[in-house]
């Protein structure tokens, strides 16, 4: 199964009590019936200066088959139009994300300006999108750690 859903109240109120209304949080959707990426929109407007990024808080976690993970673009109009880019220029969302301890999966986007122009970006407006994306793993996988967290929960190096 897959699906997105709003953050509970809960989280909301230490995420996002201060920046936007819990009802201005829209779930991820596509634009056409062929459309790969599920399109996010931000709950909060903001100006992004050339040079500057802005981590978004979403307000939505995604729920997945175990092998499967959403793999997090910048939309491709904002990158070809604006030079709009990720900071970690591919955000992978791992199923075990999903509603861990941490910040219950909890999806933040953070976007840069390699512009020249301020981009505007409006409460609604789409900024990013997610495709789910199935993996594989070699025949000698021999991984059995379990995540508590969110962004380098699984550790540095390791």
């Amino acid at each position: 199964m897959r699906k997105f859903e709003k953050i509970s109240k809960e989280q909301y109120e230490k995420d996002l009590k201060e920046v936007c209304n819990y009802e201005d949080i829209i779930l991820p959707t596509r634009s056409t019936k062929h459309s790969a990426g599920y399109d996010f929109k931000s709950p909060i407007s903001f100006i992004l200066n050339p040079g500057e990024s802005k981590k978004v808080p979403t307000g939505i976690k995604a729920c997945m088959n175990e092998d499967e993970f959403l793999a997090i673009l910048v939309r491709s109009s904002m990158g070809f139009k604006y030079n709009i880019r990720l900071c970690n220029q591919v955000g992978i969302v791992d199923s075990d994300y999903y509603n861990n301890p941490d910040n219950e999966g909890h999806i933040f986007i953070k976007i840069q300006n390699e512009g020249n122009e301020p981009l505007n970006i409006d409460k609604g407006d789409r900024f990013a999108q997610g495709i789910f994306t199935k993996y594989l793993v070699t025949d000698d996988d021999a991984s059995t750690g379990d995540r508590t967290g969110g962004v380098g929960s699984t550790g540095k190096g390791e």
